[in-house]
């Protein structure tokens, strides 16, 4: 059988791929429309990232392919009912990137809450701007408010928590279970964002979570308070959050993804205080690609059995 890769993965993982069928792997081929669709009609397993969009053309050309495996967790590049439709299984790598994003959340909401590192520049030029930098806040005692409680919300609750953090959350119906088990409190989501020093994202792109995150709820949050999105761009307004910085109303904010990657409209966010910026990246570290890899392959292969 035939499995195609069009984005990056770990190469221990595509060489146990290649053991046991025939592997074609060009991390380039998602910048490649028609090479890609020449590709599909003869590909058993497709293996995508997240920019990889299987719908539409590339969806109909997969006349064969009996399983799409996602080398992460978001799904909203793939159309899941019209591959259920024609019988394509789809695999995501549910939890193997979750401490990833986990680490990245807590460490990217020390650094906005300190406020203190990035004096390099005018330490080194002589300058000692000890007092400018001495108000910064700790991360102990502070609440993390949870907006979804999957895979990747427990685990930044548990990491949190370990370091002396309050966790609250708001899920969907159905989550409640996790939120008990784990003994962290159920919010509304307006009395969630109303009560958190620090508020991070981990809801899946739907219908029902687009700009979930708008003007209004970003004004409705706690003053001088941290917004972290590792979870999909179009959840938050971009441009209310940049407003909301400008004005003071909230101390810092983390974009790992945007409504649009790479980002077309970036003006917005040019001298913007307190905001960190990075281009989808929470969830790749060696060790997380690893992980996500060696599970995705292996199912892939289970899959074609």
């Amino acid at each position: 059988m035939r499995i195609l890769i069009t984005e990056f993965m770990d190469d221990t993982a595509v060489d146990g791929l290649r053991a046991a069928h025939e592997v074609a792997y060009d991390p380039g081929l998602v910048d490649d429309a028609t090479r890609l669709l020449d590709e599909a009609p003869t590909c058993d397993a497709l293996i995508v990232r997240n920019r990889t969009q299987v719908r539409g053309e590339l969806l109909a050309a997969l006349g064969r392919c009996k399983v799409v495996g996602r080398l992460g967790v978001g799904l909203d590049n793939i159309d899941v009912e019209g591959c259920a439709a024609r019988g394509i299984q789809v695999i995501p790598a549910t939890g193997a990137n979750a401490h990833s994003v986990a680490e990245y959340v807590v460490a990217t909401a020390m650094l906005l809450l300190r406020g203190a590192y990035g004096s390099t520049e005018s330490v080194a030029a002589g300058q000692w701007p000890r007092h400018a930098l001495s108000q910064g806040r700790e991360l102990a005692g502070k609440t993390l408010g949870l907006v979804g409680f999957g895979s990747i919300g427990q685990q930044t609750a548990r990491l949190a928590r370990a370091l002396g953090m309050r966790v609250a959350a708001f899920t969907r119906a159905g989550g409640e279970e996790a939120l008990r088990a784990a003994g962290v409190p159920a919010r509304s989501l307006d009395d969630l964002l109303a009560e958190a020093d620090v508020v991070s994202l981990h809801v899946p792109l739907t219908d029902a979570t687009r700009q979930l995150l708008d003007a209004r709820r970003i004004a409705g949050m706690k003053k001088g308070a941290i917004l972290i999105n590792t979870a999909r761009g179009g959840i938050v307004d971009e441009q209310a959050l940049v407003s909301a910085l400008r004005s003071g109303q909230l101390a810092g904010a983390a974009l790992d993804v945007f409504a649009e990657e790479p980002l077309v409209r970036a003006d917005q966010f040019r001298g913007c205080p307190n905001l960190l910026l990075t281009p989808h990246i929470a969830g790749l570290s060696v060790e997380a690609n690893e992980r996500v890899s060696s599970l995705v392959a292996s199912k892939v292969l289970e899959a074609l059995r």
